[in-house]
């Protein structure tokens, strides 16, 4: 299956469709966040081998890198100021993830063109942040209305290359998969979705709505997302194509686990275990009266009597603050609790122990005050951004068989 991962974050879509043993190949993914590209980098190609930018000079490794639009934040364009800051070590890592992950970087520098002609499927994770709640809180309530220029607008750069596609008459890919959050379907935000949905129709493409909860999927993780997955009939006779395909895309459903997965199995409460110990005590928060309330306010994922909840709440980029994920009861002189780890949390999106182990035994000092580049805050955010892989899962596993009915009955 040859894809294209656009806002590919860490790659949980290419990680879900390995575990469906599909013989992937990755064509290219668009990523500009730093953290990221390097995370994706370590975890699906291993250990990176920076030997052959041996020869490359600071200036030299600054002036690769600036040919590709990046960010540390994912929120603003990076400065050549910023690369100066880091060692040429780091620079040489940044580089090499973004070569060896074939990065075309920054969505709004991909043209139609860039795709390749025999892509099978293209998934877009856009952001969410100005049609999420917790965005609204911080006042990011453009949502993706089509002219305002937001970051979950960006979702109408997959339109504009969809188009260019088109109109280089080469093949359209056969899939597209979006995952984003339920508030598409909200009343502030529904008539632009069902433009995106128009707009697809007029591309050739036919689309199945999922909406689901982690929970359902056995996940112990009250995560809500909206998954859309569309599928290329082509523009001519798409009205009738459409009543022929329909109806096989209405008949497919998710498949509902019978039982939650025990949320012990995915918390790392070993304290005999060093590295857990240690991780449980970066994961603790000072004792402060707002850091007492976050303890009150929020999910108690292990309380005082030693008690498990079900499961957590949704997993966001941080979990320092209220509303959080949950937390979780540790008694030391620092304070009584303490908040899921980075490791937990990379668990109960879906991630391996060994994927997250791979970014620790691989992370490197940046050059910068002795820091190493994963931090705790960034692991946070890495995890938080990223897609439960058994939702994916569920959704794709459709693919093969929606492709063998579409060939069979559109070539009668």
């Amino acid at each position: 299956m040859r894809v294209i991962e656009l806002f590919s974050g860490i790659g949980s879509q290419r990680k879900a469709l390995e575990r469906l043993k599909l013989n992937v190949n990755v064509i290219n993914i668009s990523e500009w966040d730093i953290t990221a590209i390097v995370a994706y980098d370590i975890i699906h190609n291993g250990k990176q081998d920076i030997s052959m930018y041996d020869e490359f000079s600071k200036e030299r490794l600054i002036k690769e890198l600036s040919k590709y639009e990046l960010s540390f934040d994912g929120k603003k364009p990076l400065k050549i100021e910023n690369l100066k800051k880091y060692s040429e070590d780091a620079l040489k890592r940044f580089l090499s993830a973004i070569i060896r992950t074939k990065n075309f970087s920054s969505i709004e520098k991909i043209k139609g063109s860039d795709i390749n002609d025999n892509v099978d499927l293209i998934t877009y994770s856009f952001p969410c942040q100005d049609l999420s709640n917790m965005g609204a809180i911080h006042g990011y309530n453009n949502g993706i209305d089509k002219h305002v220029k937001t970051r979950s607008g960006l979702l109408w750069q997959v339109d504009r290359i969809l188009i260019e596609k088109s109109e280089t008459k080469g093949k359209m890919p056969k899939f597209l998969l979006m995952e984003n959050v339920p508030s598409l379907l909200s009343s502030r935000h529904k008539p632009n979705f069902e433009l995106w949905k128009t707009q697809l129709n007029d591309l050739g493409y036919l689309n199945k709505e999922f909406l689901f909860n982690a929970k359902d999927m056995g996940i112990p993780q009250n995560r809500q997302r909206l998954l859309m997955l569309s599928v290329y009939v082509g523009k001519d006779d798409f009205l009738a194509k459409k009543s022929i395909i329909d109806n096989m895309l209405n008949e497919l459903s998710i498949k509902k686990a019978s039982k939650l997965e025990n949320i012990a199995s995915f918390l790392r409460l070993n304290y005999d275990n060093s590295k857990y110990y240690e991780e449980a005590l970066l994961s603790q928060p000072n004792r402060t009266q707002s850091r007492e309330d976050i303890w009150k306010q929020n999910t108690k994922i292990v309380d005082e009597n030693g008690k498990y909840s079900l499961f957590t709440s949704t997993i966001t980029t941080k979990q320092d603050r209220h509303p959080n994920a949950g937390n979780i009861y540790f008694k030391t002189n620092r304070n009584h609790f303490r908040y899921l780890t980075p490791r937990e949390c990379f668990l109960l999106m879906g991630f391996d122990e060994n994927d997250y182990e791979s970014l620790i035994d691989n992370n490197f000092f940046t050059g910068i005050k002795d820091k190493h580049f994963f931090t705790r805050d960034k692991l946070y955010k890495l995890a938080g951004n990223s897609i439960v892989i058994e939702m994916l899962i569920q959704v794709l596993q459709n693919i093969k068989k929606i492709d063998k009915y579409v060939i069979e009955k559109l070539n009668k």
